[in-house]
């Protein structure tokens, strides 16, 4: 049992009898009888969530009281997999919670996660400090070589007990104390933050009261932004909500330069103007508070405690992976500044290139180079088609799997879509969820996660979702999306094959229950199908015709697809030593200002932070300070290489076939983390991973070199 994970793997169940605490009529008193156990959503009401949460925790608690207080000898079965078995009203209360607090949240219900949040890190320390729970854990583990157990057991009890270890079982009760007292603050902060961050983002939308203002738009997006000030009451006005990033998509469009800059403004100022959702003093609490907890249980930073069961193992470890990045990465942001520069003069601009400027003059750099224009790919790129003739043919292709759509299944909103996704023999493998168009009470981003969980010992399959933050097209408008909406659709779908395919008996081990420099690994690699010459011309016809979108054309997004590589990678880079700054911090360090620490650490990255901004500022980086990716950023840039490496192995074994699929699947997706990921990676690769084939995929030698010169400009 994971003490460290998120909800999912506190792999929590509860009895029959212990469940009846909760009234009849309440939808999680019960297991869900919909197929595959998904939850009721069109019985399930706000107030039903929280009495289920806390019902759920009573009779973990109690369920752990007995396996603590177990007279017999502790075997794997009364202790290890009794732990396993625990907690299952707890699990499917808390897993639909989760998702709509995220994907559809209003006041009740983010009531109802504040309430939650200190209770939840209570109910955590209760198990993970139980030292008669952990008496037997520690006595299993010091005999584990003389139980008998399979592997997959062994790794159970082994993650068990380091888990309940980093967790402070070995703390003096004084100690203990104190650290269930951090654990509660920084669990109520945490959901602050998330709270507060959305409530920012919202109030930041850039409200335009002319139209023209909104040139270089396309008319689908104008009507776009009618629309979503219209659902906030300001008719005859045009809004333009803010994504999760720094960086916004109207940015590489808006010929306004003033515009421009309001946008680029609104996005870099959300958290930051000394109102109610101003969230520097929350970050830098939540950092000391982190950095104590970190020394409390032995380590001389948090990025030290979370990196110690990561595939990386050491920070020092991550910043070596991420400074072989930075050098021909800050050489590449140089080269293309200059270029920008130069084409906003040719244009006949008369001002020094700003943020808010690049991805505009990127856009027409990338025109003039390689006769490539974003808007020409949209009519080509209809989201059901690339999900149906794209996304899920790749993963026929490769894996066998098939799909069938499911309008029996309650959603937690309208937009969202079910399938059923079935093995190549046609037995049932699982069940997902796609919501995909961006809401104001959603979480920014996109990301997968489970409604239920996959484990032979519990009797489940895999319910997962995949949800994003598209801008949603107006009433009567084709849903027409850019290619790197169809880059994140294919990503969080690895995710999704990822919990898919997992083949685990304990749920501890279980599908993307992985270290965060690992689980980003399959998405990562997934993306790669998206411009497969077996997968692309499928989904990428024209919305009107259904003509094929041109060879030619497809040529040119693939000569393109390292351009603008300084600003995309480095802009992710500079945000992941960002996170590693806030939490090398030892605990003596005092409460840090925000923004001169801020200034200071992306100052020392050596990439170019006046014109090519981070990802995320410290204020609205939503990763690190809520969803679980703290001193973990670096993973995305980290798993990209293994990503790399993965997909150079296909090609030199004949690419997109179905018998590499199956040796994939095999090798990673099927495994969980039932092994440690170097081996498991190593045996699939064939040797430990290696950044060549990351930097030579960005078009970069190791000495920030280009591999090869850019073309002439298209004529």
């Amino acid at each position: 049992m994971r003490f460290t994970s998120a909800i999912s793997a506190l792999a929590l169940l509860s009895t029959p009898a212990l469940a009846q605490t909760l009234p009849a009529s309440n939808p999680f008193a019960k297991p869900s009888s919909l197929p595959f156990q998904a939850a009721p959503f069109d019985r399930i009401k706000d107030a039903d969530y929280q009495p289920a949460i806390e019902a759920g925790m009573a009779a973990q608690r109690a369920e752990i009281t007995r396996i603590a207080d177990n007279k017999a000898p502790a075997t794997f079965d009364n202790t290890i997999a009794a732990m396993e078995r625990s907690g299952r009203l707890l699990e499917r209360a808390s897993l639909a919670f989760y998702t709509v607090t995220g994907a559809n949240t209003d006041e009740a219900l983010q009531k109802a996660e504040s309430a939650l949040a200190p209770k939840f890190a209570a109910h955590r320390d209760a198990i993970a400090l139980n030292p008669k729970l952990f008496m037997r854990v520690k006595t299993l583990y010091d005999r584990r070589a003389t139980l008998g157990l399979s592997a997959e057991q062994l790794q159970v009890l082994t993650l068990s007990y380091q888990d309940m270890v980093r967790a402070g079982a070995l703390l003096s009760p004084a100690d203990k104390k104190v650290l269930s007292g951090y654990n509660r603050d920084l669990s109520t902060l945490e959901t602050t933050f998330q709270q507060k961050l959305l409530a920012a983002a919202k109030a930041g939308a850039l409200v335009v009261d002319d139209k023209a203002k909104l040139a270089g738009l396309s008319d689908a997006e104008i009507a776009a932004a009618a629309d979503a000030a219209k659902a906030r009451g300001l008719a005859g006005k045009w809004v333009l909500p803010l994504q999760n990033t720094t960086e916004q998509p109207a940015l590489a469009s808006l010929t306004d330069r003033a515009t421009r800059k309001a946008l680029f403004d609104a996005s870099w100022t959300r958290a930051v103007k000394g109102d109610g959702n101003d969230l520097r003093g929350t970050i830098s609490t939540i950092a000391m508070l982190r950095a104590k907890k970190a020394r409390l249980l032995g380590f001389p930073t948090w990025a030290d405690y979370v990196l110690a069961d990561q595939m990386a193992r050491t920070p020092k470890t991550a910043l070596a992976f991420m400074q072989q990045m930075g050098a021909p990465l800050a050489a590449e942001q140089k080269r293309e500044a200059t270029e920008l520069q130069a084409q906003i003069k040719a244009d006949g601009g008369d001002f020094e290139l700003r943020p808010w400027d690049w991805q505009f003059y990127a856009e027409r750099l990338r025109k003039a180079r390689y006769d490539l224009n974003q808007d020409e790919l949209k009519p080509y790129l209809e989201i059901n088609k690339v999900l149906v003739d794209g996304v899920f043919r790749a993963a026929t292709e490769l894996y066998g799997i098939t799909f069938k759509r499911r309008t029996d299944i309650p959603v937690w909103h309208p937009d969202v879509m079910v399938y059923e996704v079935f093995e190549e023999n046609g037995q049932p493998l699982g069940l997902m969820y796609f919501d995909y168009w961006k809401r104001d009470n959603k979480q920014g981003g996109a990301w997968m996660s489970n409604l239920v969980n996959q484990s032979k010992l519990l009797g489940t399959k895999p319910v997962i979702y995949n949800i994003a933050n598209f801008t949603k097209p107006a009433a009567g408008q084709p849903a027409l999306i850019s290619f790197d909406d169809v880059t994140t659709m294919f990503h969080e779908f690895g995710h999704a094959l990822h919990g898919l395919f997992a083949n685990q008996t304990y749920p501890s081990v279980s599908g993307t229950n992985t270290a965060r420099d690992f689980v980003e690994f399959p998405s990562q690699f997934n993306e790669h199908w998206a411009l497969d010459p077996k997968v692309l011309p499928h989904y990428a016809v024209n919305y009107k015709t259904g003509a094929p979108m041109p060879q030619a054309l497809i040529d040119k997004i693939r000569r393109a697809s390292s351009f603008n590589v300084g600003w995309d990678v480095g802009q992710t880079l500079a945000a992941a030593e960002l996170d590693m700054s806030w939490h090398a911090l030892s605990a003596d360090a005092p409460k840090q200002d925000a923004d001169a620490f801020e200034k200071q650490a992306l100052a020392a990255t050596g990439l170019d932070v006046a014109d090519v901004p981070t990802r995320y500022r410290s204020t609205y980086f939503l990763h690190i300070w809520a969803n679980g990716y703290s001193a973990g950023y670096y993973a995305y840039q980290w798993t990209k290489m293994l990503a790399t490496d993965a997909t150079d192995w296909f090609e030199r074994n004949g690419g997109l076939t179905r018998a590499n699929g199956q040796r994939f699947r095999d090798l990673i997706l099927s495994k969980g983390h039932t092994e440690d990921y170097a081996p498991m990676f190593r045996t699939f690769y064939g040797k430990d991973p290696e950044i060549g084939p990351f930097l030579k995929n960005m078009g970069l030698n190791a000495d920030g070199s280009r591999i090869a010169p850019d073309p002439a400009p298209a004529k």
